[in-house]
Formats: structure tokens, sequence, C-alpha cells
């Protein structure tokens, strides 16, 4: 019998996320969160204005082991103490992810526990656990992030998740982060953007896309914010091209607002269409303090109840990872084949590998 056949009413596992520019190695025990330790390349990216996979992967190779040291002495845990080991196995950058999912069959191989692969976006579903108790079953999620926009219905973020809309072209925070380019603020332009919509002033009225009348009848919960890039850029072009000067604070203040209306308006609505009171929302963008604040008042105002984690949490950590595979583990689910491959466009509807 090996450790694999005998886990703990409380299982202490270790999760690991490479899907991107960040290398994260959480410890979860239960629903409690013992580490979230998180090494982040985002400086080497941003003088390309963007993440390079190459760079990404070089630099989960060097930071893979002092994360796991790192996790595993804020935890108080011995690896021997682990139950499980789960890791991001897509969807992401390829080359990163084969990172994370090699360390992970290492680890669980040496020691005798089982080993879980995770869909990116179920993980960040998950996370909220350790903030909130409990996930209620079921549940809408809104995911916005660099990658991602996507809203779904999750009856089971263990066993089963629906997609019921996902962005056409961009993501939220691929837009944040070109509009933050074009308004010449830094890489990742999702912080430098809140920061700076705060001193301004709602002014500009950019377009919200797929809410009209004839687009709600057929991607009522989709979302599509490239066009809403090219209305700033457009819109900065032509300030700059008359000699006035572009007001950032403003510009920045009126797209941030565009983008928070679209992504509130369908997720509460998809709440409502659904027979679900709860909304959570996550990923990246979910850090952002207006979408916080215009998510809670329109959730107030129809009786939702809002779950979002605290911001360090809602950016890719191996905090999301393990309290996944906590309740994978804690649920009975069976664990991945040793021979875990990496998807890169991993659906979202398959929550495991």
């Amino acid at each position: 019998m090996t450790k694999a056949d005998v886990v703990s009413a409380e299982p202490v596992v270790l999760g690991i996320e490479t899907s991107c520019d960040e290398t994260g190695v959480g410890i979860v025990r239960g629903g409690t969160l013992l580490a979230d330790a998180v090494a982040s390349s985002v400086e080497e990216h941003a003088r390309f204005g963007g993440v390079v996979p190459e760079v990404a992967s070089r630099a989960h190779l060097e930071a893979m082991v002092p994360m796991v040291d790192r996790a595993c002495e804020h935890a108080g845990v011995g690896l021997e103490q682990v139950d499980a080991v789960a890791v991001t196995s897509g969807p992401g950058l390829a080359g990163a992810l084969m990172v994370g999912v090699a360390a992970a069959k290492a680890l669980a191989s040496s020691l005798g526990v089982p080993l879980y692969g995770v869909n990116h976006l179920s993980a960040h579903v998950a996370v909220d656990v350790v903030d909130h108790g409990p996930l209620p079953e079921p549940v809408v999620a809104l995911l916005v992030s660099g990658g991602h926009s996507n809203l779904l219905l999750v009856p089971d973020v263990t066993q089963e998740v629906r997609s019921l809309g996902a962005t056409m072209d961009d993501a939220a925070g691929e837009a944040f982060d070109k509009v933050a380019r074009v308004l010449g603020l830094p890489f990742p332009g999702g912080p430098h953007i809140d920061r700076a919509a705060r001193e301004g002033t709602v002014e500009i009225d950019f377009p919200r896309a797929l809410t009209g009348t004839r687009d709600l009848q057929r991607h009522r919960f989709d979302f599509s914010f490239s066009g809403l890039k090219t209305a700033v850029a457009r819109w900065v072009a032509l300030r700059a091209e008359s000699g006035e000067p572009v007001p950032v604070a403003d510009v920045a203040a009126s797209f941030q607002e565009a983008v928070v209306d679209v992504l509130t308006a369908k997720a509460v609505d998809a709440c409502r269409e659904a027979g679900v009171d709860h909304l959570l929302i996550g990923g990246g963008v979910a850090a952002n303090s207006r979408l916080r604040e215009v998510a809670a008042a329109r959730c107030d105002r129809v009786g939702l109840r809002l779950r979002v984690p605290r911001p360090g949490l809602c950016t890719d950590n191996g905090a999301m990872v393990a309290a996944w595979g906590s309740l994978a583990v804690t649920a009975g689910r069976a664990p991945s084949s040793p021979d875990l491959a990496v998807d890169s466009s991993q659906p979202v509807e398959q929550i495991r590998a």
C-alpha cells in the first residue's frame, strides 16, 4: 500500500501553477491555505510589452525549486507530509505548462502520492474556498484575465463546468494591456489603468460591444473588446493630431467603465437566466477596484450574493491549484494518469486532464 491509497480527511495538497508568467506553489490543508509562494517574471517581459513564451519557460525552470522550498517553509510542512500534488495542465503557454507538469510528476512519483492535472479556469473558481468557504452549487463564475473572459455555470468545480459565453477576440486583460500601451502606461496595463482612472472622470462614451438588441439574440453572454481597444486608440490619435493634450486619466476611466459595464451587466444577466443566486468573479482583472465596486452594486440591486477572492488570489497562483486539488481529493475524484500531458488550448468544460 502506498501513500496514494491512504489520504487523511483533511488532505495536504501542493499545487503548482505555471501557465503564463507566474511560478506559483501553494499548499492547502482541507479548506485552509497554508502557503502561497509566487515568483513573477513580469519585469523580464515588460520591455517587450507582453509575455515572451521562451522567457517565461526559463523563468519557471529557475524559480520552481525555490518556490517549492519557500511554500513548504511558510506552511511548516515537509514534502513527506504532502498527500497529493495538483498542477495546471492547461490552458496556457505550452512550454510554461510543461515545466510545471514535469515538476509535479517528479514530486508525485518520488513521494508516492496521486497527481491531478487541473484546468486553469476551474482553479480560478476553486480558490475562493480558502477565502469564503465552500462554494455554492451551482454558482455562476465570471473569469476575466489577460487571456480569458468567460462566463461559466459551475454545478461542481471538480466535476462539471458549463460555458455560457466567452470572448470572441481580445480578452479584457489583453485590452487593458493594449490600451495602457496607447496611453504610455507600463506593462501590465491593468493596475496602471486602475490607478490612473481614480484620478479621471468618465467623460468619453466608448462603445459597449455585443450589447445591442440584435447582438444579444446571438451573443447574449459573449464578450468582444477588440473594437473598444481600437476606438480608444483612434480617439487618442485624433486628439494628438489636433495638438491637444491627451487626458490620460479621463481616457483610462472611460475605457475602464466600458469594460466593467459590459462584464458586470452580462454576469448579472447570466445569474438571473440560470436561476443562480451567487456570482463569483475570478482572474487577474478581478483585482480591479472599479469592477468590484460595480459588481457589488449591481448584485445588491437584484439580490445576488457576490464572491470575489482577495486581490492576491485573483492573479495566477499555486494556491488556486492546491485548492482545486484539495476539493478533488476530498470528493474522491480519481487522479490523473502518470503520463499526464499539457494542453495549451484545453477547453473550459474539460475540468481536468
